[in-house]
């Protein structure tokens, strides 16, 4: 009698399976259906989920079914992301330089151009480090902080992180993204301008990133962040930053306005005249932040889409708006407009825009631009001359106040019609109590920007010192702090 007739064929089938196993003899992948790989393209042109269609009625896919288009990133969007991050630095380098540049005295303007690169490559080095995973990460399971999953971008490939994006590669992602972190403390140095030690400024920024902006950045756009509304369903502040009126400009402008304060105001200010040195290079400067804003603002749609090409028309139509108000209100108020009216209003327009640029109409838009050429030229020609804070470059007045003002209009004029998204968790509240939740969002940027500075700003104070000496200062940041020039004739 064999084996087999006494233990019957189920054995000899079991065992059988496994010897194709070692031997490397698997059963095949059940194969997609062409409706299957169609609807995988389809996802890609409406920028949905590639796996979608792969998916039983109980949300699972079978093991080992896929398509193609699952896991890799889109062209089309990845191409346009890359793009907007080249636009977003440029922004920075050279847009905000030359802006600032050119608002300071010509003593001081190789300061700004060495400020403004000194923090890129800070920022870049922590970003890699420890940043994009403390803001974008997710190990630690909390809605304040991220994780350390991709210190120093491990793991961060081509294939698409899908928590934030289905068809863009994760590296490209973390790069845009990078870009905003670089940006957003460059743009405190306007209100400290021509008074702050380079030295000081570099050791402020390295803290301030960890105190301030990564904690707030995953707080509003983590997966599990604590104010992200949109995409967060257990968000215990459901708010919306389409692309950082809080991260962004009220972060920067509040923490400007307390460091400005703690510095003291430059030497002479409100005794001698301290004019732009130039007004060509700060309107140049200020072209260059228009561009770049388009990867800024549309770019946040993280896809080719049609959200990104609303994003598209409010920008221009706020920030046109906005530069027209402006020098209408100056003309008005002292019988010209100037060019750094102009230029000033633009700027307001395209703050007050950001938060809000995704999620609302071509209506909407102009009413942004009308009160942002109103509200901040209020704040840097009134309220700066009251209280005689010595805002150098109307940080504040521009930044703070356009963020703040940018965040609660969002929330007054945000509709799903142009942005469907916000029908995923926030269809209760849109057009109703989102603006509760926006106040609420802003007054904890608020007091984390504020409270974080002055600790910081106090901190280095007290081991190093903030300003240079007073020669140093009289002689210009150019020469104490870089012993260079910008300009010799």
């Amino acid at each position: 009698m064999t084996i087999q007739s006494m233990l019957g064929w189920r054995p000899v089938v079991v065992l059988s399976v496994l010897w194709m196993s070692v031997m490397g003899v698997h059963a095949e992948a059940p194969a997609p259906t062409l409706e299957q790989r169609v609807a995988g393209l389809e996802a890609y042109l409406g920028n949905g989920d590639p796996t979608a269609a792969l998916k039983d009625a109980k949300g699972n896919i079978p093991e080992g079914l896929t398509t193609a288009s699952v896991g890799v990133a889109g062209p089309g969007h990845n191409g346009w992301m890359m793009t907007s991050a080249a636009l977003v630095l440029f922004m920075t380098l050279p847009g905000l330089a030359l802006f600032y540049g050119g608002l300071v005295r010509s003593k001081n303007v190789l300061s700004i151009l060495a400020q403004c690169l000194g923090i890129t490559g800070l920022v870049t080095i922590l970003w890699w480090a420890v940043g994009y995973s403390l803001v974008f990460g997710k190990g630690f399971n909390s809605p304040i902080l991220g994780g350390l999953e991709f210190s120093f971008l491990t793991g961060v490939t081509s294939a698409p992180n899908t928590d934030y994006a289905y068809w863009v590669s994760q590296n490209v992602f973390s790069m845009y993204q990078m870009m905003f972190a670089i940006i957003t403390p460059a743009l405190i140095i306007g209100a400290i301008a021509e008074r702050i030690k380079f030295s000081a400024l570099m050791i402020f920024v390295g803290a301030w990133m960890f105190v301030v902006y990564f904690p707030l950045a995953h707080m509003v756009w983590g997966i599990n962040g604590l104010m992200n509304g949109v995409w967060n369903a257990g968000a215990a502040i459901k708010a919306i930053d389409f692309a950082g009126g809080t991260v962004v400009h009220m972060s920067s402008g509040w923490s400007a306005l307390i460091l400005c304060m703690i510095l003291g105001k430059r030497l002479g200010f409100g005794k001698e005249p301290m004019p732009p040195h130039s007004m060509v290079l700060c309107m140049v400067g200020t072209g260059m932040l228009w561009v770049g804003w388009y990867g800024f603002n549309a770019g946040s749609a993280v896809a080719a889409d049609g959200v990104a090409a609303n994003a598209f028309l409010t920008t221009t139509l706020a920030t046109g708006v906005a530069a027209f108000v402006w020098a209408v209100a100056e003309y008005f108020d002292k019988g010209k407009a100037s060019v750094l009216g102009f230029c000033s209003g633009a700027v307001a327009g395209l703050v007050v825009v950001t938060p809000a640029t995704g999620f609302i109409n071509a209506t909407g838009s102009i009413v942004i631009g009308v009160a942002a050429g109103l509200v901040p030229w209020f704040f840097c020609t009134r309220v700066k001359r009251w209280f005689g804070y010595d805002d150098a470059l109307d940080t504040f007045g521009v930044h703070a106040v356009g963020g703040t003002l940018g965040a609660f209009l969002t929330g007054v004029l945000a509709t799903a019609e142009v942005n469907a998204n916000l029908n995923t968790n926030l269809k209760d509240i849109v057009g109703k109590t989102l603006v509760a939740e926006q106040c609420k969002a802003m007054a904890l940027t608020l007091v984390l920007s504020i409270v974080g500075t002055t600790v910081i700003a106090f901190a280095i104070k007290a081991l190093m010192g903030l300003r240079p000496a007073s020669e140093a200062e009289r002689e210009g940041l150019d020469v104490s702090d870089h012993e260079e020039k910008g300009y010799i004739y």
